[in-house]
């Protein structure tokens, strides 16, 4: 029996299996419709499709903690901080969201925990973590009486500058163990030992609002399984189940983080070092940077409107997937999304009690996708989809073609504006950078990103749906360690003092994770005084002496001058500010090796009427019969296993070496 490394991804509406053979390097994938009310149920299916396989390890992308937020559903959450800072949460900050042209219409949403649920403990230390007044043990103890008595058993506790020194935290955390032993905790300076009250009070709170549910998850999933597993981390690491329960937060953009990283390795192996990457699913498109075949990490990531400053790949999510709904707004226009048919019910073309039109609706209507989904597993209702898109055009006065393919354009030019908000917005030039596309609805709006963005060409990877599933395969164990220290003199002893710090909690974790020989790498975040926010630069391994130092100070220079435009690298009145010092401790993983494409298999080329610009009988390739090297000029389309790709009229795919689809304006 084949021992294998198997990835289980699971989205909206798809749950996405591979397995990769650990002695031939054999690619196994499959795909099963996801399970929302329990989302163990698609894990367990899918991984039954495989067969019988002897199974060496499973690493799990799951969106157990990203639905919650989304879906804003927090409750029985209670907040305790330092006395007089009861309403951090209502002063947050001062900005608004979309420009200060905004702020006579913008309502300030309801704060995570509302102030009835904001408890406050006398104590104080100071910025350097240096005790003012003691903490209060009284006052603890009532505060952890008051929660147990109103039932609300998950915490978060954040207290000032406990960055600098987490004992008064800590002793809370006792008391609460003690007082009420049912709740469960997280503490600011485990979640984000970092400063800036407000954003590491909210990280703090999410972290402990998706604890239950994470854990009820894992713990459930663990015992169907009957086996050790490990979960995918948003900063494009992984963890084990055991160690994720006590860093929820950790997961919450684990689906997208796997799929950015799967798409940089074949990306790379097919000779493209920098590229967008372009996740689209049933339910939302994930769209992310790779430079020099590494994803862009950020720390002002936000899920929802919570913002979590916790590492993570720097992401940006629209609702436009296949399952995106097409509705008329009050004013008369067509709109599609944010709000999605999902897996259950589906779109109209599911016949499973979808009342709504859906972008995939319009594609089996425009005939760009087949009659049936998975290999003909799922058989869509073409007639369904019909008379939904002939009583929407009823609606808009237009014709069923033109409404169909207007959902289809605003789709594109939602999935383009996600893009631009990751390139024009960080001064990249799109032209620059070609797409590499995937997910089940991934490659359908690849000929129109092309146009609309001026971009190179788009790269569709083999099996398109499981490429975030294959991502999970290629990630290392990962952990961030952070420390605050503000200074415009950085000792080199207490940079060395901090780093040896983090570099202990990092081998502590790697050492319970089974990692005799750790990787650390250093970054640290700075910026000149009197700016408000910092730029993270990497640091040097080994000794930290004047030539470290100087190297990590140019470092922040042209980094700044690469993002901004300037620098002050020769002006002495704008002094370099250090911040945060951070320790990412790396468990390195074999990753899976691509192999090129074998001889191309049966599969002749079929007709079906396709309406592009106008409805005509259009060839209908099979991408398995696809060799290296083989073209395919547009009108076609190309179907396979898990996704569908149209290639519209003056534009040629060409398959390359490795086998991915490389499509191209004439």
């Amino acid at each position: 029996m084949r021992s294998v490394r198997i990835g289980v991804d699971t989205g909206g509406t798809f749950t996405d299996v591979v397995a990769v053979d650990e002695q031939t390097g054999e690619i196994l994938t499959t795909k099963t419709p996801s399970t929302p009310a329990n989302p163990a149920d698609g894990f367990l299916a899918g991984i039954a499709k495989l067969g019988e396989l002897d199974v060496g390890s499973i690493v799990h992308g799951t969106t157990v903690a990203t639905n919650q937020l989304l879906e804003d559903r927090i409750a029985n959450l209670g907040f305790i901080t330092t006395e007089g800072f009861e309403f951090i949460l209502e002063i947050a900050r001062q900005s608004v969201p979309d420009g200060y042209g905004n702020s006579y219409f913008w309502v300030k949403p309801p704060r995570i925990v509302p102030v009835h649920l904001v408890k406050t403990v006398g104590g104080r230390l100071d910025h350097l973590g240096n005790e003012v007044w003691p903490f209060s043990e009284e006052q603890a103890v009532e505060v952890a009486r008051w929660f147990r008595a109103k039932n609300i058993t998950a915490i978060g506790v954040c207290f000032l500058h406990s960055y600098a020194n987490p004992e008064h935290e800590r002793r809370m955390r006792e008391v609460l163990w003690r007082e009420h032993p049912e709740a469960v905790i997280s503490l600011s300076s485990d979640v984000l030992r970092e400063y800036r009250e407000y954003e590491r009070s909210v990280t703090t709170l999410v972290d402990a609002a998706v604890k239950p549910a994470m854990r009820g998850y894992i713990a459930s999933l663990s015992t169907r399984l009957g086996q050790p597993f490990s979960v995918m981390k948003s900063n494009g690491g992984i963890l084990s189940a055991r160690e994720v329960v006590n860093q929820p937060i950790t997961t919450v953009l684990s689906g997208p983080a796997a799929g950015a990283l799967g798409a940089a390795l074949i990306a790379a192996t097919a000779g493209h070092r920098s590229v967008i990457t372009l996740d689209g699913g049933g339910t939302s498109t994930d769209v992310a940077v790779v430079i020099d075949g590494e994803p862009s990490i950020t720390t002002e990531g936000a899920i929802g409107r919570y913002p979590c400053k916790i590492p993570m790949i720097d992401i940006v999510t629209v609702g436009a997937g296949g399952g995106s709904i097409a509705w008329i707004s009050p004013e008369g226009t067509l709109k599609v999304g944010p709000r999605s048919a999902g897996a259950d019910p589906g779109p109209l073309c599911y016949g499973k009690g979808g009342t709504e039109v859906t972008v995939t609706d319009a594609h089996v209507f425009l005939g760009r996708i087949p009659p049936h989904l998975l290999g003909g597993e799922i058989p869509l209702n073409a007639d369904a989809a019909r008379t939904g898109i002939e009583g929407l055009a009823d609606k808009l006065g237009l014709s069923p073609e033109r409404t169909a393919t207007g959902i289809l354009e605003i789709s594109a030019f939602n999935q383009s504006n996600a893009i631009r908000q990751l390139t024009v917005k960080r001064g990249l030039d799109v032209r620059d950078f070609p797409l590499v596309t995937f997910g089940g609805s991934g490659p359908l709006l690849a000929c129109r990103l092309i146009d609309i963005l001026g971009l190179p060409s788009v790269v569709i990877p083999r099996d398109p749906g499981n490429v975030s599933a294959f991502g999970l395969l290629t990630v290392d164990v990962k952990n961030d360690y952070v420390r605050t220290y503000v200074t415009r003199d950085l000792s080199l002893g207490k940079a060395a003092e901090i780093f040896h710090d983090l570099e202990h909690q990092a081998g502590e974790a790697l050492d319970r994770e089974g990692f005799d020989d750790p990787v650390y790498v250093r970054s640290a975040d700075l910026r000149y005084y009197g700016q408000g926010y910092e730029v993270r630069v990497p640091a040097p391994a080994g000794e930290i002496d004047g030539d470290w130092h100087a190297q990590v100070i140019d470092r922040f220079h042209q980094a700044h001058e690469k993002l901004y435009g300037y620098a002050y690298r020769d002006d002495p009145r704008h002094g370099v500010e250090w911040v945060n010092l951070r320790v990412s401790g790396v468990g390195p993983i074999t990753r899976p090796t691509l192999r090129p494409l074998d001889k191309p298999g049966p599969g002749a080329t079929a007709v079906r009427p396709v309406h592009f610009d106008e409805t005509r009988d259009t060839p209908i390739h099979q991408r398995a019969a696809l060799g290296a090297g083989a073209k395919v000029s547009g009108p076609a389309v190309i179907e396979e296993y898990g996704s569908t790709i149209p290639v519209h009229p003056g534009f040629t795919a060409m398959v390359d070496t490795y086998g991915n689809v490389e499509i191209k304006r004439d």
